[in-house]
């Protein structure tokens, strides 16, 4: 694709966790200007009273929806549910949308309400998203005009687990257990406002030892059809670490392996393979991709080749939401796919 000029870029729903992540990497984005930020309870606030990370950055203030004015691309930052129901007066305003919202994830209208409990407001408009993961859907997103948000969970599961379903090594008759930890951010910032202690916070939001919602986008990307995802909070703001159980048809070796996620990653410009021999970070580390947009991915393999455990590092509010948002941006706007994105994690962190 040609790329475009500069994009102007309006975030709508911007006070929470993942709107001050969408700022941080918009504002110095080389390509994209941010002409507006909405916030109906905050409207008229400089956004810095929610996101003082950005103190000496940027002079925005939060706007109400209603002020709305037409613009290059919008992104929805809006809770579950909210962006379906007001989809066609959003796509008045922009050519070009990415929801970072659960609304628009599942192409199926029953995969749908059968997973979030409801029918789909706008279920005509499903079609019309593409599945905003680079990793399993780069060429379309090029061609995309609306893009949907990933999520955080699905996104380290479907990390570890799509080199393996697209060699087609893994036994169909075996499950694939993905044990993840999360950070406590990932309640948002509702369920940690006015705590000094945010990783304590959240903690109920973010257990589901069984049944969780992001099941169906993994079976949806990775065509794995017996899987299940158990997920816990653990001490920790920011970050997943997906620990999936699997089992393969038939013995592999650590070199086959290597090959297997090569085939997937080896020109990734933000999948980095992260299987050591020694050393103390052997295996992909959550703090070690905090404030970035990079996923880490490994594996242990068991002495009998045929059990493995596969491994996936992010950030949930960088490559499990803003960061992916962006580099979808990227894709759509012909753009360098890491425009904006290139940082290097803090350490120790």
């Amino acid at each position: 694709m040609t790329p475009s000029s500069t994009q102007r870029v309006s975030i709508v729903g911007g006070s929470g966790y993942v709107g001050g992540e969408l700022l941080r990497y918009l504002i110095p984005h080389p390509s994209v200007e941010v002409v507006q930020v909405t916030s109906e309870s905050n409207a008229g606030k400089p956004v810095r009273t929610l996101h003082p990370q950005l103190r000496g950055w940027s002079d925005l203030r939060f706007s109400a929806m209603a002020e709305l004015e037409p613009c290059d691309l919008l992104i929805l930052a809006l809770p579950h549910g909210e962006a379906a129901s007001r989809i066609d007066a959003f796509s008045a305003l922009a050519p070009r949308i990415i929801d970072c919202s659960a609304d628009f994830r599942l192409g199926d209208a029953s995969v749908y309400e059968s997973t979030y409990g409801a029918p789909h407001a706008a279920p005509d408009w499903l079609a019309r998203f593409q599945y905003g993961l680079p990793e399993a859907h780069r060429g379309a997103l090029t061609e995309a005009a609306h893009v949907s948000g990933v999520g955080c969970n699905a996104t380290a599961s479907n990390l570890a687990l799509l080199p393996l379903a697209r060699a087609g090594v893994l036994d169909p008759a075996m499950p694939a257990i993905v044990d993840l930890k999360v950070g406590s951010s990932e309640a948002g910032r509702r369920a940690t406002a006015g705590s000094h202690h945010p990783e304590r916070s959240g903690v109920a939001r973010s257990f589901a030892p069984t049944g969780h919602r992001h099941v169906a986008e993994v079976r949806q990307v990775t065509g794995i059809r017996n899987v299940d995802l158990s997920v816990t909070s653990v001490e920790m703001v920011r970050g997943v670490l997906a620990t999936a159980h699997v089992w393969l048809k038939e013995p592999l070796t650590d070199r086959a392996l290597w090959s297997i996620y090569r085939e997937s990653y080896g020109s990734d410009p933000f999948v980095r393979i992260v299987h050591d021999r020694g050393g103390a970070y052997r295996h992909p580390e959550p703090r070690l991709v905090a404030g970035t947009n990079h996923g880490d991915v490994g594996w242990e393999l068991a002495a009998d080749g045929r059990r493995l455990v596969a491994l996936a590092a992010i950030d949930n509010l960088g490559k499990g939401a803003a960061g992916t948002a962006v580099q979808c941006l990227n894709l759509m706007a012909g753009f360098d796919e890491a425009a904006g994105l290139r940082s290097i994690s803090l350490h120790p962190a």
